[in-house]
């Protein structure tokens, strides 16, 4: 895609446009979002995204949209993923709900800011340097593999970044409303809200380094792959909120999310072959991934919300047989 800088600047000015507007939502009414509030800010970020890619195939053909839609798919998907994560961190530090809408905000504009320098970074590399394809498809794979594994209950451990902005930022013990910064006797403080949202956005920086790679395995424009990550983490502050309750039913996620790493580690092990004159090695057309990708997904929802709902009548029954041995036994125990 040989894209003018005006493109660019339009694309980058509008997401600006975006996010400076749901900062002055936030900022305006510190609040927890209402269930109506986040379905109709959801469903607008997800249908702009899909205009953005009706608009690319009308513009620039059926590949590059189809480029789009696997990649905006999967990292979605990997985005709905790290949620889990998101709702431990905010449990751990006791953020106030009516503050978490401004902490996962400015998470996210950090893990952007990150984002864009790891897709700088990698557009560059991967077009100089072909084998690293090789890299990518086996640490995916090897993610993959990871996910399949046991998993622990609190997955969020404080990495580096984190750990040293406790050490060396003077805190407060207790959050100062929404602020930041404070002064205490003369000294300028920093309080917990920004420890929050530096372990937000450094722990998003992580997960990117499986969804970069991911991405990267179904398209190598860097301008599919900025817009893919961009309309992903918009909206994910409403997200947070609406699938708050139901993250918990979605217990197959992770198994298809390692499917589908595992799918394009492979895809982009095959095609770093093929480009290399391995004549057996196919290269994989973007229609089967986005095929992979949705029907995986489609297919990891619907048995995850089935299993969750067989699940629900035996848990009532297990409450209502102990509540009535404990009546039985209270009556036997009156009588005597």
């Amino acid at each position: 895609m040989n894209l003018p800088l005006w493109v660019w600047a339009v694309t980058i000015i509008g997401f600006l446009v975006m996010i400076a507007f749901d900062f002055y939502l936030v900022a305006r009414n510190p609040r927890e979002p209402s269930f109506r509030e986040c379905v109709g800010w959801v469903s607008f970020y997800v249908l702009a995204a899909i205009a953005f890619g009706f608009l690319l195939m009308a513009t620039y053909g059926a590949g590059y949209g189809g480029q789009f839609f696997a990649g905006w798919l999967t990292e979605y998907s990997l985005s709905v993923d790290n949620l889990f994560v998101f709702i431990i961190i905010m449990s751990r530090f006791s953020v106030p709900v009516r503050y978490r809408q401004k902490v996962l905000l400015i998470g996210i504009v950090l893990a952007l800011l990150m984002r864009g320098i790891f897709i700088a970074a990698g557009a560059s590399a991967v077009a100089r340097f072909d084998w690293l394809f090789y890299i990518f498809g086996a640490f995916l794979i090897y993610t993959a593999v990871k996910l399949v594994g046991p998993q622990q209950e609190d997955e969020f451990s404080e990495n580096f970044a984190l750990r040293a902005a406790k050490r060396i930022l003077p805190t407060t013990d207790s959050y100062q409303g929404a602020s930041v910064l404070v002064r205490v006797d003369g000294r300028r403080m920093v309080t917990p809200m920004l420890i929050v949202m530096v372990a937000i956005g450094t722990t998003d920086l992580l997960f990117a380094l499986d969804s970069i790679p991911a991405i990267f395995g179904l398209t190598q424009e860097p301008y599919l792959v900025f817009v893919a990550n961009t309309f992903a983490l918009m909206g994910l502050r409403q997200l947070y909120f609406l699938l708050g309750g139901l993250l918990d039913r979605l217990i197959y996620l992770s198994k298809g999310l390692a499917f589908i790493l595992a799918f394009i580690g492979v895809k982009l092990v095959l095609e770093a072959l093929h480009h290399d004159g391995v004549s057996w090695a196919p290269a994989v057309p973007i229609t089967v991934s986005l095929g992979v990708i949705i029907g995986t997904l489609v297919i990891t929802t619907v048995a995850s919300l089935m299993k969750s709902r067989r699940a629900e009548p035996a848990a009532t029954d297990v409450e209502s047989g102990t509540s009535g041995a404990h009546e039985t036994v209270t009556a036997n125990r009156d009588s005597v």
